[in-house]
């Protein structure tokens, strides 16, 4: 396993994997690797001849007040975790290289990046649509590989590859959890003993809502109703939003009308750690 940390370096290393027949897959993180994260490297080893893990904290998709400064760094230890878990190449460029002086291109996905998380975070997915294109462009992959944790990002990034024509395969996979069936989460160690006592109503309200739905009920604002009520009532967490909406284009549902696909998601603020947790299904 090698480490690259200049972007065109990079370039050359996966312009030479393409000549010589080679298929490669990409996993991007922001480090602080986790049982989430190991899982997408050992699915990518499935996907390319040649696996590429980038390590890049992204400084343009944290707004004001968030946590980029505090965000954990240990790249000596996510290198050997990503190589453990079958990644040739560790892509670890800093914010310099990524963003020189004179920066001044963007990617902004209009529309659904404005709901729910962009709603939020103004400004977060334009920070992560750039930085993927930029990485796609320098990694050149076949096949990206993202977990569905980050849900709303996934349905953003398939409609940027679509509209930008970059010829990358979106494999999607299914989120990692705790026992207690927490989403795995880089920020997840930033919670104290008693907020990580009570994180698991997060998924248990997403799961709660599953069925409802499944067993007929069409009131989406009843369900979100019950979620909230299943949140507050069981944790000290302070809800950011609870959504059931459509699955590809993330409108809110009033009455729900199979045949349907539909995200169930939402954002819990436990102190100051703001956790995000979906589950997506079909009607």
């Amino acid at each position: 396993m090698i480490i690259v940390h200049d972007p065109p370096a990079m370039q050359q290393l996966a312009d030479d994997a393409r000549k010589s027949g080679k298929t490669i897959a990409f996993v991007p993180t922001m480090g602080a690797l986790h049982a989430g994260h190991l899982t997408l490297i050992r699915k990518a080893t499935g996907y390319g001849d040649s696996v590429v893990t980038s390590i890049f904290v992204n400084p343009t998709q944290f707004g004001a007040g968030e946590d980029f400064d505090r965000y954990p760094r240990n790249l000596d230890k996510d290198a050997a975790l990503a190589a453990e878990a079958g990644s040739d190449v560790v892509f670890a460029p800093s914010a310099g290289a990524m963003y020189p002086q004179g920066y001044a291109t963007f990617v902004s996905v209009e529309g659904i990046a404005g709901l729910l998380e962009g709603q939020s975070r103004p400004g977060h997915f334009r920070g992560v649509a750039t930085v993927v294109a930029k990485l796609c462009l320098i990694v050149k992959p076949h096949v990206l590989l993202l977990g569905q944790k980050d849900g709303q990002q996934i349905i953003i990034l398939r409609r940027m590859l679509m509209d930008l024509n970059i010829p990358v395969r979106l494999v999607v996979v299914p989120t990692v959890r705790e026992k207690d069936g927490l989403a795995m989460s880089s920020r997840n160690v930033y919670l104290t003993p008693g907020q990580r006592e009570e994180a698991p109503v997060l998924y248990a309200s997403l799961r709660m809502a599953e069925q409802r739905l499944r067993e007929g009920e069409r009131n989406a604002e009843t369900v979100r109703s019950a979620m909230r009520d299943m949140i507050t009532s069981g944790s000290h967490g302070v809800i950011d939003y609870v959504s059931v909406a459509r699955g590809d284009t993330l409108e809110e549902l009033s009455v729900i009308a199979p045949p349907l696909s539909v995200m169930i998601s939402l954002a819990v603020r436990f102190g100051p750690t703001r956790l995000i947790d979906n589950i997506s299904l079909t009607l």
